[in-house]
């Protein structure tokens, strides 16, 4: 069973997927870094800057922590290994 949890748990992405996670969490995280202190600064609010970032981590972490298939479009195409010998069973 814990082989079946891990396969449904095993996010496999390509690297264009990988690419593409890395832009959305950076300016992600800088645009909501941003919003929540000018946010906080502007009404005195510590705690509201920090609720702001932490849920807008967790929304984050929905889009971009699961293998969705969007993440999966391009996948590797990898090259036959070179003198491998097959051998039949009778």
């Amino acid at each position: 069973m814990s082989s079946a949890v891990q396969d449904y748990f095993e996010g496999k992405i390509d690297f264009v997927g990988q690419q593409r996670v890395e832009e959305i969490s950076r300016i992600w995280l800088f645009f909501f870094t941003a919003l929540s202190f000018v946010l906080g600064f502007a009404l005195q609010s510590l705690k509201l800057s920090f609720m702001l970032l932490g849920t807008s981590t967790v929304v984050l972490c929905v889009i971009v922590l699961p293998a969705w298939p969007m993440y999966n479009m391009h996948p590797v195409k990898w090259l036959p290994v070179v003198g491998e010998q097959t051998t039949k069973s009778s």
